[in-house]
């Protein structure tokens, strides 16, 4: 937390000025017995000066005079203390009411700090934490305790804070919105970080500020938004090409099944029907690519009827037992024991969906493995989680997989999780995956799907 410790030159100033109160006082109380004394010696003299002879009143007169004046010097020394005393008074008054209200503003702005939702952290030149906040402890796990030690001391996790501290005192510049991601009650969370220099009233380097975000929804608002931008283009590019490409695959099939034809009365040659028929189905692949192209790149309106999930899972593990069977993949299915509701969607697109998934899983255990579906309800959404123990997803293509046209096999088209991503996104729900530390250090990946239940479920 940002303590708030007494500054030791208000310590200072506060005894300096009540000493110099009571010396003032000392004063004061001096003066007035001098005082007094002078009167008192002024009226032992005018006792003598009534028994003295003619003769010797001048000198006694003199010396008469001499008391009064001193007299008169004691009354303007007390005046003089007196009027100083007051003074000093109302500056030290004035210096108290000063440091209460810096105090008050230092009190202020430690609480607007320590209510804050991000993590701040201040550092000196050398990197060693000199004030954490509260959010330091939700976001970074550290807290006040943590003063004295060092940003390398922290979980390696957040290796990142201590080397944007690094640069920051290395280049005197201000770092901002740097990302990284860690994985907090097993889920990824982005944070994103900012760092500045510290300076004090004299404008000296004396440290560096490290401020931390939680920016988990916005990074995903983000990634969704570029998506939407490529999605948006594929439209009007989807058009150009089923006109410029589709139509002329059309006039070529229909050529190459004339030629077929043709030949078949006079005896072709092995080889020239070889190549016919590798035309015939090279073609109908580019056809079915574009195809594919045009179904994801177009919106259309999605056909939705109440559909239960579980007998769409139940459905879908009869019909991919034999292949995992075939592959040593044993087939775990976790259904609620109470229905979890319906969901008002395109079963075929779901189906479609789902299977995807699973056989993407198959295809990342070829040594064997478990496949698991897992049904449940989370709020107003049924869950539907699809994990393997294969070989997972690495972390540089993590961020490309629903990408239309990305795959990482040969024969793979680059659509399957791209249509998976447009389905779910086009009935309400969302698509994540959770592979590597991600999952805990549980092998392999686990993809989950959010549809949101029909109202009167």
């Amino acid at each position: 937390m940002f303590d708030l410790h007494e500054n030791p030159n208000g310590r200072s100033m506060r005894l300096l000025a009540i000493s110099l109160a009571l010396l003032g006082l000392i004063s004061l109380v001096v003066t007035i017995l001098i005082t007094l004394d002078v009167r008192r010696e002024q009226e032992i003299v005018a006792g003598i000066v009534r028994h003295l002879p003619q003769s010797d009143l001048e000198a006694a007169q003199e010396l008469s005079g001499s008391l009064r004046l001193n007299a008169r010097l004691a009354v303007l020394m007390v005046l003089n203390v007196v009027g100083t005393t007051v003074a000093l008074v109302l500056v030290l008054r004035g210096y108290l009411h000063s440091e209460r209200s810096l105090r008050d503003v230092k009190v202020l702005a430690t609480d607007i700090i320590a209510s804050m939702d991000a993590a701040v952290i201040t550092t000196d030149r050398h990197g060693m934490m000199t004030s954490v906040n509260a959010g330091a402890r939700d976001r970074i796990g550290i807290d006040s305790d943590s003063v004295g030690k060092y940003l390398t001391d922290i979980d390696r996790t957040h290796a990142t804070l201590a080397q944007v501290c690094s640069e920051v005192n290395a280049t005197h510049e201000t770092i901002r919105d740097r990302d990284y991601c860690v994985v907090r009650h097993g889920h990824k969370h982005t944070h994103r970080v900012s760092c500045t220099i510290l300076r004090n009233q004299q404008k000296d380097e004396i440290g560096t500020v490290v401020y931390v975000r939680d920016v988990t929804e916005k990074a995903l608002l983000e990634e969704r938004l570029r998506r939407m931008e490529r999605y948006m283009g594929l439209g009007s590019l989807a058009a150009g090409l089923q006109h410029e490409i589709k139509n002329p695959l059309s006039a070529l099939m229909l050529h190459i099944q004339l030629l077929q034809e043709r030949l078949s009365h006079d005896l072709p040659q092995p080889d020239v029907t070889e190549m016919l028929d590798v035309l015939q189905t090279e073609v109908t692949r580019i056809s079915k690519v574009l195809d594919g192209f045009r179904n994801y790149a177009t919106v259309n309106d999605v056909g939705r009827s109440p559909v239960l999930i579980r007998n769409l899972v139940e459905k879908l593990v009869r019909l991919l037992r034999p292949q995992a069977d075939s592959h040593s993949i044993v087939i775990d299915v976790n259904l609620p024991s109470k229905p979890v509701g319906t969901v008002l969607a395109d079963e075929a697109q779901l189906e479609q969906v789902l299977l995807n998934l699973a056989l993407n899983g198959i295809d990342a255990m070829p040594d064997g493995g478990t496949l698991t579906f897992t049904v449940s309800r989370q709020d107003a959404f049924v869950r539907i989680d699809v994990a393997d123990t294969g070989i997972g997803i690495p972390p540089e293509i993590q961020s490309q997989i629903f990408d239309p046209y990305f795959t990482t096999r040969p024969e793979g088209t680059g659509m399957g999780l791209a249509l998976c991503y447009k389905y779910i996104r086009q009935h309400g729900g969302t698509i994540d995956f959770r592979t590597g530390e991600d999952r805990g250090g549980l092998p392999g990946t686990e993809f989950t799907v959010l549809l949101p239940l029909e109202e009167s479920a």
